[in-house]
């Protein structure tokens, strides 16, 4: 797989109007923290900005780490099981 952009989260921070304009480019997000892993599909099942920021944002209010486009679905935090269906 090839990296088209690589951003490091500690120097370039993202926040809510960026994490919300990020998610209106993609038709799928799947957020995961620990063994907790949320799907939306962007077109039917239209999540809130509250919810999209939710699971998109840490503690701190900026994107959490680590966070991958990959084509049309956007991946946050990690899953390894989750990685591997993805990314196969």
């Amino acid at each position: 797989m090839a990296v088209a952009e690589q951003v490091n989260a500690k120097k370039e921070t993202l926040g809510p109007a960026d994490a919300l304009a990020l998610a209106k480019t993609v038709d799928e997000i799947i957020a995961m923290k620990g063994k907790k892993v949320v799907r939306y599909r962007m077109k039917t099942d239209k999540p809130s900005k509250d919810d999209l920021l939710a699971i998109m944002l840490g503690p701190t209010g900026n994107m959490r780490a680590p966070t991958m486009r990959v084509r049309k679905t956007l991946l946050i935090g990690f899953d390894e099981d989750t990685y591997k269906r993805v990314l196969k």
